[in-house]
């Protein structure tokens, strides 16, 4: 089976992270959870969600601080790794090689064992110092994967939007799913 370790930090948009983990599960990839600390008071905030109910929805969840958890070594195998919503603070420290934590360090592995690594990040707008650190990351493999709506496919809800996102992040891995409209090249024709 297919494993997939998803992280959360603490930029605004949980909800993202929530759906991904949902859609990876759906698409039959076993989920391996990690949710920062301030990913998880965000999460809390904007969700009502704590981390007992994330843990129904994941095959494994991880503490922050458990830096000998399995995804923190290269020789546990995976497709990859998301981090959805990704805070400037973790791109930043993904891009120093800085792991000061288990979402920090199982993106270290990814990146050492060269498989597809998707940030996610959630600001605006950008300064200096964050467009760098995503120049950094792209130019060593990472997909910057900013989620911006899409409206070509008219969404009705944010559930739309949000379902739009994360099929865009399950693409990255090669994984199937039809959550979401994709362009088929028709258009509208004004007269």
């Amino acid at each position: 089976m297919k494993k997939i370790v998803i992280g959360i930090t603490g930029a605004s948009g949980g909800v993202l992270g929530i759906r991904t983990l949902e859609a990876f599960g759906a698409a039959g990839v076993e989920t391996h959870l990690v949710v920062s600390r301030w990913g998880q008071q965000t999460l809390e905030h904007e969700t009502g969600l704590r981390l007992e109910d994330l843990r129904a929805r994941a095959d494994m969840l991880y503490s922050a601080g458990d830096m000998a958890a399995a995804i923190s070594s290269g020789s546990f195998r995976t497709i990859g790794m998301v981090i959805v919503p990704c805070s400037m603070h973790s791109l930043a420290a993904i891009a120093l090689g800085m792991s000061e934590n288990l979402v920090h360090r199982a993106a270290d592995v990814v990146l050492k064992e060269r498989l597809p690594l998707v940030l996610v990040p959630r600001e605006t707008p950008l300064n200096d110092n964050h467009l760098e650190n995503m120049l950094r990351l792209s130019r060593m493999g990472v997909r910057i994967l900013p989620p911006n709506p899409a409206f070509y496919n008219h969404p009705q809800s944010v559930e739309d939007i949000t379902d739009h996102i994360v099929a865009r992040i399950l693409d990255q891995f090669s994984v199937s799913s039809d959550i979401s409209r994709r362009w088929d090249g028709e258009m509208n024709r004004v007269r």
